[in-house]
């Protein structure tokens, strides 16, 4: 299977004995001669009764169905919450530090959980959620009526939501259609370009600690407009590796569960190019 940009979709990919985060159960294949691991009861007389299969937990391999289902559900939550978050802290604004820190610090936290351990429980993913929509709701209205001075937020909300989900079923549409077909060297490219990206993000962010505006990355000028175009860019076509994970996974018959992963990996994503599309469209409402 080919790699992929997202960590999360990596932590799903078959691995030797199961897949990750959803191995075989304990003490599978510890008995050759007796797979069950019993003994036949004995009775008087010397009669043994028969062996007893006992019944075995199955599930049912991952479909498209239950990725859409899954992260649907995710992005409920996240829109629940950030809606719940925007709505209390307009009414007061002294909350907004309280939802923005809760939602940062639980989000990364557990997000780096969820990414690396595999735990894909449908609680931990939607407790990931719920943290993601106390950051969106809360920066959404600190960055619309702080930052840019209340002009136009809440338009400028609903276009940034409008371009996250267009960016999202265009990539699924180019994927499908086969338009920009996923190989190794692809592959190469948008992960190259993702730790780019990061390490120029984290740069622009120390140096701004010693400097003006740091790099010049994030001050709302011309070097602002194309950085954040070549973030939304790598974004996307992260979109058709993930895109691509996803489907080797149902291909491979990864088990229902599986589907969780998927929907968070995919929220991680989306997540981030809201807030991307949100920053750039902030450049232009000063010009």
């Amino acid at each position: 299977m080919r790699s992929t940009s997202n960590p999360v979709f990596r932590n799903l990919q078959p691995q030797q004995g199961g897949y990750a985060g959803f191995g075989q159960a304990p003490g599978a294949g510890q008995y050759a001669n007796n797979p069950y691991g019993q003994q036949p009861m004995q009775y008087p007389g010397g009669y043994q009764q028969p062996y007893q299969q006992p019944a075995v937990p199955t599930t049912r391999p991952m479909t498209i169905d239950d990725v859409v289902q899954k992260t649907g559900i995710t992005l409920g939550v996240v829109s629940l919450a950030a809606v719940v978050s925007y709505a209390l802290t307009a009414a007061n604004h002294g909350m907004a530090p309280l939802f923005l820190i809760v939602g940062l610090l639980g989000g990364l936290g557990l997000g780096l959980y969820l990414s690396f351990s595999g735990n894909y429980k449908p609680a931990l993913v939607l407790a990931y959620a719920a943290f993601e929509g106390l950051l969106l709701g809360s920066f959404s209205f600190l960055f619309t009526n702080v930052a840019i001075g209340g002009v136009g937020g809440s338009g400028l909300i609903a276009q940034a939501v409008l371009g996250t989900f267009g960016v999202f079923f265009g990539m699924l549409v180019v994927y499908k259609t086969g338009a920009i077909r996923v190989t190794p060297r692809l592959t190469r490219m948008v992960v190259g370009a993702l730790i780019g990206v990061m390490v120029l993000m984290f740069g622009n962010l120390i140096a701004a600690f010693f400097t003006p505006g740091g790099f010049g990355l994030r001050d709302g000028g011309t070097l602002s407009i194309i950085f954040s175009l070549v973030v939304i860019g790598v974004a996307a076509f992260s979109f058709l590796l993930d895109f691509d994970a996803a489907d080797q996974l149902i291909r491979a018959q990864a088990p229902e569960r599986a589907a969780w992963g998927v929907a968070f990996g995919l929220t991680v994503t989306l997540v981030w190019l809201y807030l991307e599309i949100l920053r750039l469209l902030s450049y232009f409402q000063d010009r």
